[in-house]
């Protein structure tokens, strides 16, 4: 008996050696084909945003050192403001690696190269994309595009790869973006890119502020904060006087779990259309505050919008409007004031202005109180973002 059971542990010893040493073979070999095989296609195209180029954020940081739109992955090389990116493993050390963009009607062809210092390692490269500015500020509607990308590594190459991305409208405001699944990053700031206190017909819009003569000149902080609530009255009649109207267009084309965006008016579409809704008066406005040197602020609750201004240069002060209520009245419906005499009974058009204008700041400071606890939280869909000189060093006014 004892000698059988001594054959059975002898008969299990036996196999048990090459099956510890085969598995140690294929962890080994799994092992060395993981460390030192790239992927299998060789490369991938990626980007942060979904297949999705917003233009107004490309052109916003175009001349700023800005990043906004942070790589997810901590290993990169390039500049990622450059959008579009590939991904690859390096094979060795001081890996070379050379990536050819070529031509669409948004940038021109480019070719770029790097140096991986690690070896064996999984890198994000951003190369360098040369953008056509003109092309990105006249898309007026999502369009599709192929980017083709070569890649070669070690003067080995990877080949081509070809992804189709969608250029969206320049009137898209990236509001925020989703990476990992779960984690969301507010890109809110880019509402400070509509603000164009820098548009040509800003001096036109004044210029028939100053004729209203409710002010004699535009003095910024330079008076009173009585002053400072006379200069944007004005700016608030000469709207009024244009005619323009509430529009609730702000829905784009965009459907998307990783990304998510507002439609936007530039100035020259709001003043072509005299049409707004809360975001585009709050822009318009806010531009025409800038150029009168008075500090804006971009308020943002739930599903709406308004403006608001400091009334003095230490920004103790600050008063909010509701511009929607700009179309709330038809001035064509009340007296001229040039043309009223004693005979006449009701209200003139610079009334009935200033008491939508009252009214409209009373709505809004209300509004702020009601939520500012939220709106100095930093929560989602909350925002107190002042158009001030640091803010402006980040983010340009896009133009058009």
């Amino acid at each position: 008996m004892k000698e059988l059971m001594d054959i059975k542990r002898w008969g299990q010893s036996k196999w048990r050696m090459p099956l510890i040493v085969a598995v140690l073979a294929v962890v080994i070999i799994g092992s060395i084909w993981l460390n030192v095989a790239p992927f299998r296609s060789g490369f991938e195209i990626t980007d942060e945003l979904g297949g999705n180029i917003f233009p107004s954020s490309i052109l916003s940081v175009a001349t700023t050192d800005a990043q906004v739109i942070v790589p997810a992955d901590s290993m990169f090389v390039g500049n990622p403001k450059s959008c579009i990116a590939v991904k690859v493993r390096s094979a060795k050390a001081y890996s070379r690696v050379r990536i050819e963009v070529a031509e669409t009607p948004f940038f021109s062809r480019s070719v770029s190269e790097f140096v991986l210092a690690r070896p064996r390692t999984e890198y994000t490269i951003y190369p360098d994309i040369i953008w056509n500015y003109e092309a990105l500020k006249n898309n007026n509607q999502a369009e599709p595009i192929s980017v083709a990308v070569t890649v070669e590594m070690n003067r080995k190459e990877l080949g081509q790869r070809v992804r189709t991305f969608s250029v969206r409208s320049i009137n898209e405001c990236l509001l925020g973006y989703v990476t990992g699944g779960t984690r969301f990053h507010d890109t809110g700031i880019f509402f400070a890119a509509y603000v164009n206190e820098e548009n040509p017909m800003i001096d036109h819009l004044l210029r028939e502020a100053l004729n209203t003569r409710i002010v004699n000149r535009f003095l910024g902080y330079q008076g009173s904060p009585e002053a400072v609530d006379n200069q944007v009255y004005a700016l608030w009649n000469v709207l009024q006087k244009r005619n323009f109207r509430y529009s609730s267009v702000s829905n784009t084309s965009l459907s998307s779990n990783v990304v998510f965006s507002q439609r936007v008016r530039t100035f020259d579409d709001a003043l072509e259309s005299s049409q707004i809704n809360c975001v585009d008066g709050s822009v318009l406005f806010a531009s025409l505050l800038r150029a009168i040197n008075i500090e804006p602020i971009l308020v943002r609750t739930p599903g709406h919008m308004f403006v608001g201004y400091y009334t003095d240069a230490n920004h103790k002060d600050m008063k909010f409007l509701e511009t929607t209520m700009i179309g709330d009245v038809d001035l064509d419906d009340f007296f001229p004031d040039e043309r009223l005499d004693s005979t006449m009974v009701g209200k003139t058009q610079n009334q009935m202005s200033r008491i939508t204008f009252d009214k409209s700041k009373e709505y809004a400071s209300r509004k702020y109180k009601e939520n500012e606890k939220g709106i100095h939280s930093g929560r989602l869909n909350y925002m107190f973002l002042e158009i001030s000189k640091d803010v402006r060093r980040r983010i340009q006014p896009i133009g058009k």
